[in-house]
């Protein structure tokens, strides 16, 4: 077997990668509208109604319209597809994907789902944005990945981006 620094060697020139902060959102949300449970888990979509966010030189408004695609695959474990677009305040549009996976022990994470305030120290929720813009400004944004963290409330979900580099 060989030893570490024989493996280490050849991908020394690998940066390793670092977070940097790229923003802040607070997004709101309505009601969520029950499908029910489907072959793949008990999906629910929960209508995205406004919001904001705060970056580094930027700030936007969340649009009303999109959603938030929900899958519970089972007592302790949602897969999330949130869609949305932001308008910054210099009038460019950005489109949001953000993919999340939310995973708590059984009682909270029903607590959430019936829409009751829950510590968010309890719950695991990661996520990993995409961007897409045509904004000049923004466009680099086009070309990174990103992750965040998240946490729900009853009205809003709050996250925080970080750029990978």
């Amino acid at each position: 077997m060989p030893d570490s620094d024989t493996l280490a060697t050849p991908f020394a020139g690998l940066a390793t990668p670092m977070l940097e902060p790229f923003a802040t959102l607070s997004v709101h949300v309505g009601p969520a509208q029950e499908i029910g449970t489907t072959p793949r888990g008990r999906r629910r979509l929960i209508p995205i109604t406004g919001g904001h966010a705060t970056g580094q030189g930027w700030t936007a408004r969340v649009l009303p319209g999109g959603t938030d695609y929900q899958l519970l695959l089972h007592d302790s474990l949602a897969d999330l597809d949130a869609r949305y677009t932001l308008e910054t305040d210099a009038g460019d549009l950005v489109f949001v994907q953000n993919h999340a996976v939310r995973c708590a022990p059984p009682d909270v994470m029903a607590r959430l789902v019936r829409g009751e305030p829950v510590d968010p120290a309890q719950v695991y929720f990661r996520c990993t944005p995409r961007f897409e813009t045509a904004s000049r400004a923004l466009g680099w944004i086009n070309e990174r990945v990103f992750v965040g963290t998240g946490a729900r409330h009853p009205d809003r979900v709050e996250m925080r981006f970080f750029t990978v580099r």
